[in-house]
């Protein structure tokens, strides 16, 4: 009995982990960059007062 060729599976498994996770960090990265704005924007309200 040979052994199943799942190379397939595999390189469709890291395919979808690698989208997942590069989507993941894009994610984390435009919610920085939306807290980096509000932050801008609270110190002037403050800076105002």
């Amino acid at each position: 009995m040979d052994t199943p060729n799942t190379l397939n599976y595999m390189l469709a498994g890291y395919l979808i982990f690698s989208v997942t996770f590069f989507g993941y960090l894009v994610s984390l990265w435009v919610r920085w960059q939306g807290l980096q704005a509000e932050e801008k924007a609270l110190q002037e309200v403050e800076n105002q007062e």
